[in-house]
């Protein structure tokens, strides 16, 4: 069975009036649809981060475009280097009066056999996914805290952080660990009323995935899949707009899955 992607959702005004933060939100993949989406759920303001000058500068003037939103802005920052994540907190803070909502979508995946990988593949691998996602919740959850008005957070993780697949050891691993970074500081965060949620997506078919896996594993998997299809990126969008809105109040370091996976 191979079903078609249903019609695109329109918003509801989930995050009306909130201003959010997103990593890696310059590409054609889940980041920049989670930005479109927030724009289509009232946020006020949204700065989109990025490695990439050109492809932030593109999607900056896109989003406003679209949305119609003025106040979309752009900061280069690695998530893998603290000095820059500092500065991306800052600046997001300062441009948009304080930021509300932060999604970590930063990662970076490759395929490779765990008895052909050397380190410094698994080493890029975690500490883009893994280490960039604690470094901007760690930075986030002080200037929360400071503040004292509360606020979201929500990771990206993966599905492989509880399923396994050949030459995925170092994803999975990293995204495992978001999910448990994502529980542990849920608990810390709770005290100073901010939630901090992730989605765990099975396929989404965006540009990292297709450079990174042959026809034959992206046909396998989506058979796999209930409705015999990838996810559309907005699809996962959708549920972390719902993690980033006041109708997940009560939910905190719980990780939800986005996917249709058979058994």
């Amino acid at each position: 069975m191979n079903l078609k992607s249903p019609d695109y959702v329109p918003g509801h005004g989930l995050i009306k009036g909130k201003s959010v933060l997103i990593t890696a939100a310059a590409g054609a993949g889940i980041g920049f649809a989670a930005a479109t989406k927030a724009a289509e759920e009232g946020a006020r303001a949204i700065v989109l981060s990025d490695i990439h000058e050109g492809r932030l500068v593109a999607a900056v003037e896109k989003l406003k475009t679209e949305s119609g939103l003025a106040e979309v802005y752009g900061k280069i920052g690695n998530v893998a280097v603290e000095e820059d994540v500092r500065a991306l907190v800052d600046f997001a803070e300062d441009t948009m009066a304080g930021v509300d909502i932060l999604i970590n979508n930063a990662g970076l995946g490759t395929s490779k056999l765990l008895i052909e990988m050397e380190d410094d593949e698994w080493n890029r691998v975690i500490d883009v996914t893994l280490n960039g996602t604690m470094r901007m919740t760690r930075c986030m959850m002080k200037v929360m805290k400071a503040r004292g008005q509360g606020g979201v957070i929500v990771n990206n993780a993966s599905v492989l952080g509880w399923r396994a697949q050949k030459e995925q050891a170092h994803y999975a691993a990293a995204k495992a660990g978001v999910m448990a970074l994502t529980r542990c500081a849920a608990l810390e965060a709770a005290e100073f009323n901010v939630r901090i949620n992730a989605v765990a997506p099975s396929i989404v078919l965006h540009p990292m995935l297709r450079k990174s896996a042959s026809e034959e594993l992206l046909a396998e998997l989506e058979s796999k899949e209930a409705y015999g299809r990838a996810a559309e990126a907005w699809e996962v969008a959708n549920v972390m707009m719902f993690l980033a809105s006041d109708y997940s109040s009560y939910m905190t370091g719980e990780i939800v899955p986005v996917s249709s996976q058979k058994g």
